[in-house]
This record gives structure tokens, sequence and C-alpha cells, in this order.
């Protein structure tokens, strides 16, 4: 058996794992779906989230999106996020299935963690040093 849990806004994979309204889980045996249930978000604390859904016996997390930090306490329970990914909740549960789910960034190559330092999420170049704007009121 498997479980996965998908980060849920109504119909759809949410944007943002943490985030989200709810979360999908399903209960997979020989590539069928023998359990599916919404849960509401539990709450959004950190290192929450992975011990929860370990606790539940989930081994796959997928959203569109999670912070860097999420990422490293899921590995470190080894729940293996996928992301980058979006559409309607059946879908991705049957592409899932069916080995077709394409991430858009893969968080659990060999080798993890060699790399991670390089996100480029701290490194935007905004240059926003202008002196110009002194509005005295």
């Amino acid at each position: 058996m498997e479980i996965i849990a998908i980060a849920t806004d109504g119909s759809r994979v949410s944007e943002h794992f943490g985030r989200c309204p709810s979360y999908t889980i399903v209960e997979l045996e020989n590539n069928k779906v023998i359990k599916s249930e919404v849960i509401d978000n539990p709450g959004h604390r950190t290192g929450f989230l992975p011990d929860y859904l370990a606790q539940r016996g989930v081994r796959t997390v997928i959203c569109g999106g999670m912070g860097r930090r999420a990422v490293d306490l899921f590995l470190e329970k080894e729940i293996c996020p996928m992301v980058g990914i979006a559409g309607e909740i059946n879908e991705v549960i049957e592409q899932y299935i069916n080995g077709q789910l394409k991430e858009g960034a893969s968080l659990c190559q060999p080798g993890r963690g060699k790399g991670y330092g390089m996100d480029k999420e701290d490194h935007h170049n905004h240059h926003h040093h202008h002196a110009e704007h002194h509005e005295e009121e």
C-alpha cells in the first residue's frame, strides 16, 4: 500500500503546500485508489506537517511548490516531495498511478543534498537603492 498527500485547493492541486486550504490523502494499492479523503490543513507550523503526514503513513507529497526548508523536513521524514505539479486532483492521481506525473523540479534525486545551496530564490538581483524617493510629509 502507498499513501500520497496532495495539496488541495477546491478540485485542483494547490500552488503552495503549507498554505493550501486542504489536503487530499490517497491510499493506493495495486495502482488503484482504495481510499481518498480530504482533510483540512491542520495548521502551518514549521515541522508540523512533515510529522503529521509521516504519522499517517504518507510517503509522497504533491504540490505546486514548497519552500526549501519544508523540502528538507519532508526528506528527513523519508517523504518525497513532488513539486511543480498543477491540474485537477483526479487527473493528477491518474497520472501518478500511471507513472506519467511530470514534475517541474524533482526533489527526490539520488544523491540529494548536492547543490541545494544554489537555489535562485535567495539571489534575486533586485537593486532597489534609489535615493530619489524622499517623501517628506
